[in-house]
Formats: structure tokens, C-alpha cells, sequence
């Protein structure tokens, strides 16, 4: 299908003027217990204040009642959107438009930690998550009780990004039933943390048994509004500024360091998600995207995993975007809308997907 992409050239103008009235239309947002239990029916671990997770969906329904021009026919279910670290519901508001657009509702869960969800952290600034387990089982039970209703009976499928991705992986392996496709776009299958990672385990994991789980890990900065070109090379600078002025403009936006207990746990995600025996649980169709210019996550786990994930007839497609940047969706115009239509076919059809040999 072809997308109506907005001019990359004035973002926040076409979002401001067309998008996002358009989509806050079908907005819905709310707030969900956290989860108790693991997949295994294990207790998770008690917080102090198990708070609630915040959640924007948008019905597509809803959204092709305005008649928008360039609107699909047709209901193609519904989509979960899994974010990536630091990140929040807002700034995926292009892509909902495009998803709408496309025939899907979307559903955004803001992970524990990030957004307007539940906190366990004073410093509002720092990332914190006690227990990886937390995340996969938080975003099951969203799929399961919010998300599936806005299926309408249909599919169920998975857009998961960075953090979000390696979440979804961890899912997939767990929940094999949670969904029925999923796209993983630079997933967190192992992060890129700035020093080898069994060491930054070890000294996190350090100061994590000596009361400072909670604190800034090493290396880490507080939010700042200013933009590091070096992070962004070759992005469209139109959408970075548009996702940094999002963030100027809301505190609860302005996430930014990694906590000790964190990077811990980013790690140890990462082990868990490229156990042999876990990765050939995955039953579902993945779709995968690489990010050829990413210094965030690993290419190279990613390709690990999709070799495990293949064997024995398991379904997934890895596709590479050559001198892309982690994040991209935040790319050009003639990066971003290949990216999208290769997508849209692929959550629409019907036809298997190549498995990796």
C-alpha cells in the first residue's frame, strides 16, 4: 500500500496540524494493576508500591469514521506497541498514524519506569527496574486483558523497539499464545552498555547488593535538551527534534540515566532470552529488523538469536536497513516508508514467512 508520509522537512507542523488531532480522536487512555505472577506462576517480587501502568489505545473504528483520505479498507486488527528504553506512548505518534492509516488499531503500554506508569524510584529522571520478570509479565497481561479487545475477534500482532523488543523476545519465548505476529525492530536482544557486559554486571550487580540498586549507573547522564548529532547520523532531524521537544515539554517524559539494578537486569535479559531451549519455544511469525548503523544493541545477538529461533522450522525473517540508526522509524522519508510497506504486507498477509536456514 502506498503511506502518506508527513514532510519530513516540518514533523512537528504535520503532526500538530493533521496527525495528531486526527488520532486523538480514537484515543483511549487508562491504567492496568501490574502483574503478580511470572509465567511460571511464580510471585514476583513485592514493591513497596506496586503502582499502575499506563496505556494509550487507539480504535481504528473510531478512526475511519472521519473519513481521513488515504485510510485502508477493512479492519486488520490490532497491534501492540512495546517501547524502548526511556521512552513513552507520545513519541510513537507518527507511527499510530501510520498504523491507523493502515487498517490496525494500536495499543501502547509505557513500560514500568517510564512515562506516566507507575515509578519505584524517587529521582524521576532514573530508570529502575527490579526484576526483568516484571516487564514480560506486565506486558502479557496487557496484551491479554486491553489489548486483544481492540482485535475485534482479529489478529493480535507486535510492534516491539530496543528495550521493548528485547521485552517482546523474552515474551514470545514465555507466553507463546500472547500473540499472533510479531515485528522486532532493533531489539534489545543484548545491549550495548559501553563496557563488556559481564563486567558492567558485576559492578552494577555490586552496587546493587550494597543498597544502591536504585541509583545512576556509572557512565550514565541526567536528560538534557540538548541534541548529540553523533547519536543521530543520518536521521531525519525534523523527528529528533520533534521527539526531543516532546520530552522538554513533560517531565514525565524526561527519563534518561540507567539505574544500577537496570543495566543488572538488561543483562540478565539477555541470557535469558538466548537460552537455546527458550528461543525454540517461539511458535509465532517474527519479522525482524536490523539497524545497520547501531551502536545501542548488538546485530550480532540479534543474528544469534534469529539462528536459534530458526532451527526446527521456527518462523522468522531478519531484514537489514543499511546505514540505518537504532531508532529507525526516526529515519528519512525514503528509509522509513519501505520499512513501513514491508511491514504492513507482512502483518496483512496471510502467506509464510522465509525461515532463516
Amino acid at each position: 500500500m502506498e503511506i502518506a508520509m508527513v514532510d519530513e522537512r516540518h514533523v512537528q507542523q504535520a503532526m500538530a496540524k493533521t496527525a495528531l488531532p486526527a488520532i486523538g480522536t480514537c484515543a483511549h487512555d487508562g491504567y492496568l494493576e501490574p502483574a503478580r505472577k511470572d509465567w511460571e506462576g511464580h510471585p514476583l517480587p513485592r514493591l513497596a508500591e506496586a503502582g499502575r501502568l499506563h496505556y494509550v489505545c487507539y480504535d481504528v473504528h473510531e478512526f475511519q469514521r472521519l473519513g481521513v483520505p488515504g485510510t485502508a479498507r477493512g479492519d486488520h486488527g490490532a497491534v501492540v506497541f512495546s517501547h524502548g528504553f526511556s521512552e513513552f506512548a507520545a513519541k510513537y505518534g507518527e507511527m499510530v498514524w501510520y498504523f491507523l492509516l493502515a487498517g490496525f488499531s494500536v495499543c501502547v503500554l509505557e513500560h514500568r519506569g517510564h512515562g506516566y506508569s507507575a515509578r519505584d524510584v524517587a529521582d524521576d529522571e532514573i530508570v529502575y527496574i527490579d526484576d526483568w520478570r516484571r516487564y514480560v509479565a506486565d506486558l502479557e497481561k496487557f496484551t491479554r486483558k486491553v489489548a486483544r479487545a481492540y482485535a475485534h475477534g482479529g489478529q493480535l500482532a507486535l510492534f516491539a523497539h530496543s528495550m521493548g523488543g528485547g521485552i517482546a523476545a523474552a515474551m514470545l519465548e514465555r507466553y507463546p499464545n500472547a500473540v499472533d505476529r510479531a515485528v522486532l525492530s532493533s531489539p534489545m536482544i543484548k545491549a550495548n552498555t559501553g563496557a563488556p557486559n559481564w563486567l558492567a554486571a558485576t559492578v552494577c550487580g555490586a552496587a546493587c547488593d550494597l543498597g544502591h540498586a536504585k541509583a545512576m549507573a556509572p557512565g550514565q547522564h541526567r536528560f538534557t535538551p540538548v541534541i548529540d548529532g553523533k547519536d543521530h547520523e543520518g536521521a531525519c532531524p525534523a523527528r529528533i527534534e520533534w521527539y526531543t521537544k516532546l520530552r522538554v515539554a513533560n517531565t514525565h517524559y524526561q527519563t534518561c540515566p540507567a539505574s544500577n539494578a537496570w543495566v543488572r537486569e538488561a543483562v540478565r535479559i539477555s541470557h535469558a532470552i538466548l537460552r537455546e531451549r527458550m528461543c525454540e519455544r517461539i511458535d509465532v511469525p517474527v519479522l525482524m529488523f536490523q539497524a545497520g548503523n547501531d551502536h545501542w544493541v548488538s546485530n550480532a545477538a540479534e543474528d544469534v538469536f534469529a539462528e536459534l529461533v530458526g532451527r526446527d522450522g521456527g518462523d522468522i525473517s531478519v531484514e537489514r536497513v543499511p546505514g540505518s540508526v537504532h531508532e529507525i522509524f526516526s529515519m528519512p522519508n525514503a528509509v522509513v516508508a519501505p520499512y513501513l510497506q514491508r511491514i504492513f504486507r507482512w502483518l496483512q498477509s496471510a502467506e509464510p514467512v522465509t525461515v532463516l536456514p
